[in-house]
């Protein structure tokens, strides 16, 4: 006789979380912003009242006719995958989940009154099943954040701002809120990333699930070490005009670059947050309703404050100098678009040559090689 007691438990044991909440795992970004958009009443409400005029009845009647779902006869796997995860972030009801096919890797979670899963084929037939684990985890984060609803609006808002845009100026004011939306969703996406890795528990599995999404199937050419350190070059490479090519390139995006996406989970799975909530002390939903609006707003400004302290990028550095106070700002502005990093040096070396010696000759820096293109709509897991 076969034992089938434990066909859908995981292949190893993982700690669970029960009542975890949300703000364990959330960015200090988009903690904020949720924990003050959960404290005004009604907010949720007045949300879910818009939804006959957003298109979500027609996704999910698009998805129940178009795609696959998700259950014990169909793609089982997955619904392991999607069942454990709900378990060990004690999400009380779990959401349906579709298979859609689009060679494309791609997952999402929208929806206002329900969230929906939604993974393609391309996904699916990328990523082995600890990378996978990863993924669900991380769409399951985004349903217990309750950023469904979020996207949800900025997909809507995305599409209408395209229908407007023919209007004189009928679009700025759209385009604005969608901009300050996409940041605040680039925010989310980072904590779901670390929802995934609470779900997963596996770091590497999580790095490699990014890799391959940045580069398919090819672990055999590729290196976790490597792929870190394109992030770090990317984030320290080059002078001014490129860190303003970097904020270019990202403002269209929803999703953060993949390089910067692995190298801030394994940062984040190094830190004593991440360690205490693996040793069970970590925030309870049930005290949601008791956060402080001003002590995230604080933990948020705080964190910035220490990335403009910490960041190796030359605008953030340069900032960084401004707010301490440092002299010579145009000389600085001068020497970080030109790259003349040695010129003051120069200038200094000269009084002590018999003849006024010139400034040493300038160096540019190697520039990181930059994303091949801005993202639109919403992409990868």
């Amino acid at each position: 006789m076969t034992d089938t007691s434990h066909e859908n438990v995981p292949s190893r044991a993982r700690r669970r979380f029960p009542g975890i909440s949300s703000r364990a795992y959330e960015h200090p970004a988009d903690r904020s912003a949720l924990v003050a958009l959960r404290r005004l009443t009604g907010f949720d409400t007045v949300f879910k009242a818009l939804s006959g005029l957003l298109p979500e009845r027609s996704l999910r009647l698009l998805f129940l006719s178009d795609s696959v779902r998700v259950s014990d006869a169909q793609f089982a796997h997955l619904n392991d995958r999607l069942r454990d995860a709900c378990y060990i972030l004690d999400l009380e009801k779990v959401p349906p989940m579709y298979v859609k096919q689009d060679p494309q890797p791609n997952a999402m979670c929208i929806g206002l009154d329900e969230p929906i899963i939604v993974v393609t084929t391309g996904l699916v037939e990328l990523l082995d099943e600890e990378e996978m684990r990863a993924v669900v985890g991380h769409e399951v984060g985004h349903a217990l954040s309750g950023h469904s609803v979020y996207r949800t609006i900025l997909l809507f808002l995305t599409n209408l701002a395209v229908k407007v845009a023919w209007i004189p100026l009928g679009n700025v004011a759209i385009m604005a809120i969608v901009t300050a939306l996409r940041e605040w969703f680039r925010k989310s996406e980072l904590s779901a990333d670390r929802a995934g890795l609470l779900v997963g528990q596996d770091i590497q599995a999580s790095m490699r699930g990014l890799m391959k999404i940045a580069g398919g199937n090819h672990l055999h050419e590729m290196n976790v070490d490597a792929f870190l350190a394109q992030a770090d070059e990317y984030e320290k490479g080059g002078d001014l005009r490129d860190s303003v090519l970097k904020i270019l390139n990202v403002l269209p995006r929803t999703h953060p670059f993949t390089t910067v996406r692995a190298a801030e989970l394994k940062k984040w799975s190094e830190t004593r947050d991440f360690q205490r909530i693996m040793d069970g002390h970590y925030p309870r939903r049930d005290e949601d309703k008791d956060a402080s609006v001003s002590d995230s707003f604080r933990e948020s400004a705080s964190h910035y404050a220490d990335t403009v302290r910490t960041s190796k990028d030359p605008l953030m550095k340069l900032v960084g100098d401004i707010a301490g106070g440092a002299g010579d700002l145009g000389g600085k502005l001068r020497d970080k678009f030109t790259g003349g990093a040695g010129a003051a040096k120069g200038e200094a070396g000269s009084t002590a040559t018999d003849g006024g010696g010139t400034p040493g000759g300038t160096a540019g820096p190697e520039r990181a090689g930059g994303p091949e293109g801005p993202e639109e709509g919403p992409r990868k897991a």
